[in-house]
């Protein structure tokens, strides 16, 4: 491994013997903004253990219809279905900010799981949260206003990067979010009057982030109680 420390939660939590299956075949990569970590139905080469940055995980059923379904940050990892026994997933995986990562090609994980029982059970409570994430995100896209999903997403982001600016687009919103740029602008009109965000160029700038909690709800606070239960992980801020 790099002898930069890596800031991942999974990797931090696995125990000595269990790392030190995996270390001989990780690498540190920079995520590059839109890069494609999986794409749909093919052979996953490799899974990513972000320290940074944001991949979106994408439902798209071929026909130029998709929605994100789910994020991973320096909380998981990516190519989740290795650790489900197969090969590939119908879902894209997207970087949507930028960042590191440790990377390990997928045969190598599968060997290392092959030989460590606690190291599966480790991953698999990490798929589990992730599951749960996504189910959320459907009650939101269902249930719940724009100005809701809106909070819940920035709060997720919030969570998994340092400092309180992220560096988003209201293309990226858009896209994540699954509206049109207009129904984001509205909705991060209404974030700002109402003094939780303050946007920016290229940037949206958490000011009140138990004010973005409160309208959340339980869609964002339900899942991370659940996440930290499964995987002991704890937001940054």
């Amino acid at each position: 491994m790099s002898p930069v420390p890596s800031t991942n939660h999974v990797l931090g939590s696995l125990s000595a013997s269990d790392l030190a299956l995996l270390q001989p075949g990780l690498e540190r990569v920079e995520l590059t903004f839109r890069q494609e970590l999986e794409q749909p139905n093919h052979v996953l080469e490799f899974s990513y253990f972000p320290d940074d940055g944001i991949v979106s995980v994408i439902a798209d059923d071929g026909t130029g219809r998709s929605v994100e379904v789910g994020i991973v940050g320096n909380d998981s990892f990516t190519a989740q279905a290795v650790t489900m026994g197969t090969d590939r997933s119908p879902n894209l995986s997207l970087v949507q900010v930028a960042g590191h990562a440790r990377r390990i090609r997928a045969e190598n994980l599968r060997q290392a799981i092959s030989h460590s029982r606690t190291l599966h059970v480790t991953l698999l409570a990490s798929v589990q949260a992730f599951m749960v994430q996504t189910s959320f995100t459907a009650l939101a896209n269902g249930k719940a206003r724009i100005d809701e999903r809106m909070a819940r997403w920035l709060l997720m982001a919030h969570d998994r990067l340092l400092g309180d600016t992220l560096s988003l687009t209201h293309e990226v919103l858009a896209n994540t979010l699954g509206v049109r740029r207009a129904g984001v602008t509205v909705g991060l009109q209404k974030l700002e009057s109402a003094g939780l965000i303050s946007t920016k160029r290229k940037a949206i700038e958490i000011r009140d982030r138990r004010g973005l909690e409160q309208l959340a709800g339980e869609v964002y606070s339900v899942q991370t109680r659940e996440q930290r239960r499964l995987t002991g992980w704890k937001p940054t801020k």
